[in-house]
């Protein structure tokens, strides 16, 4: 469901490297906005638009799209609101992102799909796409009202920070939403084998004198969860994979056939478990972070397409619980502001994907995976539109975010490629100041 309203007048984005891997763009072009949507894309467009801007040594692709953030509203607004969350996400380079349901009370009913879509309206910042719970009050025992939330506007489901643990109840999930064709994601974790864990379980854990979740923990529930969609012939999307031999059960079932796509987030690309040597709990997260091992695992399946797209899991949290001792700390990072630098250093700096590869896991294979219109510079199509500065060097400071929350666990590192302007249905967004481009009124209030 599209948040923002459109602006008439015509924007030209002139001059840049235009990606479009829905159509297999790739060459120096001219993009054309006119009334909210893509008017053109070509070569020498006449320069009659209201706004033009100059995008020579940029890069100009479809608005990214994060299929898994938490927004946190309603019910944990001091830790995230849907206003502040989607203007990080307009500041990251998203002009869509997809929320979890694990509010307080959860996104379990019609009428809380509504309101996420109320107050993604009221922001006008960017398109927020809810995803409903799978079952009630995400307690895994009855089935959430899944076509009433259809109607409403829910493009997914998932009662995120828990798996389903009874495969009875997620058999049935799996059969009705394939009804409406809309796609199963699940946090995979078997709840056993992770109650009381605060990281990683293996030599480091045991180091630390911290306890453990294994990594088969998520193995077992990736290999249940592929086996119940082969069988129901559901689309199913493991959320932030983390393993090796999670990443291999998915390589495995898709050249069966099976309807499974798979997320990862930078942290599990870019970080491991060493990390928690210090106590710090920014970098603690569910699923923790991994030994090396399995951070090669999650990279090998990002190049060869296994793992079909980039997300950040953007969790926010509040200051005080962030400063509390690792083991009472809550898991949790967030990533909508740093992600493209992120994702850049861990794919395009050490040549793993070429800038096209890594843009389409950001765009347009979320949007197939949630079934939505977007994540492409079609004429006629919104026009959600992200300016990429490739080559620009920033450091990131948290305390500069449009996020409410600080629990950054990049503080202070050197990151190169920002986006440096956001466009959604028309309207700016977000701009850097060397764009030289103001931010349209009432846009991201």
């Amino acid at each position: 469901m599209k948040s923002t309203q459109h602006d008439g007048r015509t924007i030209l984005l002139k001059g840049g490297r235009v990606i479009d891997p829905a159509n297999n763009i790739d060459k120096t072009a001219d993009v054309l906005i006119e009334g909210g949507r893509i008017k053109a894309v070509g070569s020498g467009l006449a320069d009659r638009a209201d706004l033009v801007i100059d995008c020579r040594d940029k890069i100009v692709a479809p608005g990214l799209i994060d299929m898994h953030v938490h927004l946190r509203e309603p019910g944990m607004e001091e830790e995230e609101t849907i206003a502040t969350g989607s203007a990080a996400a307009a500041a990251g380079g998203f002009t869509s992102v997809a929320c979890m349901p694990n509010t307080t009370p959860p996104l379990d009913n019609e009428a809380a799909v509504e309101f996420v879509l109320r107050q993604a309206s009221r922001a006008n910042c960017c398109n927020v796409w809810p995803i409903g719970a799978i079952t009630k009050g995400r307690l895994g025992t009855e089935l959430a009202e899944i076509g009433q939330m259809v109607r409403a506007g829910a493009i997914g489901f998932s009662d995120d920070g828990e798996s389903v643990a009874s495969a009875v109840v997620l058999l049935r999930a799996m059969q009705y939403t394939s009804m409406f064709d809309k796609v199963i994601i699940e946090h995979c974790e078997e709840p056993g084998l992770v109650k009381g864990a605060a990281m990683n379980g293996g030599v480091t854990s045991v180091r630390l004198g911290l306890p453990g979740a294994p990594s088969i923990a998520e193995d077992l529930v990736v290999q249940r969860d592929i086996t119940l969609a082969e069988y129901t012939g559901c689309r199913f999307h493991v959320a932030h994979i983390s393993t090796r031999h999670s990443t291999e059960v998915v390589r495995q079932a898709k050249q069966r056939g099976v309807k499974v796509t798979a997320e990862v987030c930078p942290h599990h690309l870019l970080l491991t478990e060493e990390a928690c040597d210090t106590y710090d709990p920014m970098f603690k997260v569910s699923p923790p972070l991994r030994s090396k091992r399995d951070v090669q695992g999650c990279l090998e399946g990002v190049i060869d397409g296994t793992i079909d797209c980039l997300s950040t899991d953007h969790a926010p949290h509040a200051k005080e619980e962030k400063e509390l001792e690792f083991l009472a700390a809550p898991p949790g990072m967030i990533g909508l502001e740093t992600a493209l630098g992120t994702f850049a250093k861990a794919l395009i700096t050490p040549k793993l994907l070429s800038w096209p590869q890594m843009i389409a896991k950001m765009t347009i294979n979320p949007a197939r995976v949630i079934g939505i219109d977007r994540g492409t510079l079609s004429a006629g199509r919104p026009a959600d539109v992200v300016v990429i500065d490739p080559s620009l060097r920033w450091t990131v400071d948290a305390n500069t975010f449009r996020s409410r929350s600080r629990n950054c666990p990049y503080q202070g590192w050197d990151l190169t490629g920002k986006a440096v302007l956001t466009v959604c249905a028309g309207r700016v967004t977000h701009a850097e100041p060397g764009m030289g481009v103001e931010v349209d009124a009432a846009v991201c209030v």
